[in-house]
């Protein structure tokens, strides 16, 4: 994919990042389902890592200055984890070659999840313990995966899904060619 065509996409997810959250909380879907997560995850995947960890910085405050949220509060966990999100979805979908699309797609999201959570986690941490509020591993793990669990679910189908269909629709170059065409896996 040419430069002009992954900036321009970088731009599209970012400008995401502002659209999809208000989008999902006027239905009470907001906190749920994590919806400016899938935006970073799409650009690391398609773009690479240096675009999606770009989306990953810029999303949240670009949607925090547009939208008043998420809050400034937020920014300061948010946006390690969408940077490691972006940054880690995209070297490993440049890494990893399994042969078949989905395997390279999960190999690559997987990982960035878990450690985009992570990120977010210590950041939240550094920030309580500054603000002399404790944070236990129990409260992030509350925080981060038990309650994400839905965003987490939706995040592991919709994102492959629409990887997939842009690669069929023929908006982004397929990554395995003859599986798009149904043939099987090409070496």
């Amino acid at each position: 994919m040419s430069s002009v065509k992954k900036i321009a996409l970088c731009g599209v997810c970012i400008a995401l990042c502002a659209v999809l959250p208000p989008a999902f909380h006027m239905v009470g879907l907001g906190s749920v389902l994590s919806p400016m997560h899938i935006p970073v995850l799409l650009c690391g995947l398609l773009c690479g890592w240096t675009y999606g960890g770009f989306c990953g910085l810029a999303g949240p405050l670009v949607a925090h200055l547009i939208n008043g949220a998420p809050p400034a509060a937020m920014l300061v966990s948010m946006v390690p984890e969408l940077l490691v999100y972006g940054l880690i979805c995209g070297l490993l979908m440049k890494l990893v070659r399994t042969g078949n699309l989905y395997a390279d797609l999960y190999c690559a999201l997987a990982p960035a999840m878990l450690l985009g959570r992570v990120a977010g986690g210590a950041a939240r941490a550094l920030f309580m313990m500054g603000s002399g509020e404790g944070y236990t591993l129990a409260m992030w793990a509350g925080a981060y995966l038990v309650q994400a669990v839905p965003g987490i679910i939706l995040h592991l189908i919709l994102v492959p899904a629409l990887v997939v269909t842009l690669m069929k629709a023929g908006l982004i170059p397929s990554r395995y060619p003859r599986q798009m065409m149904g043939e099987g896996a090409a070496a």
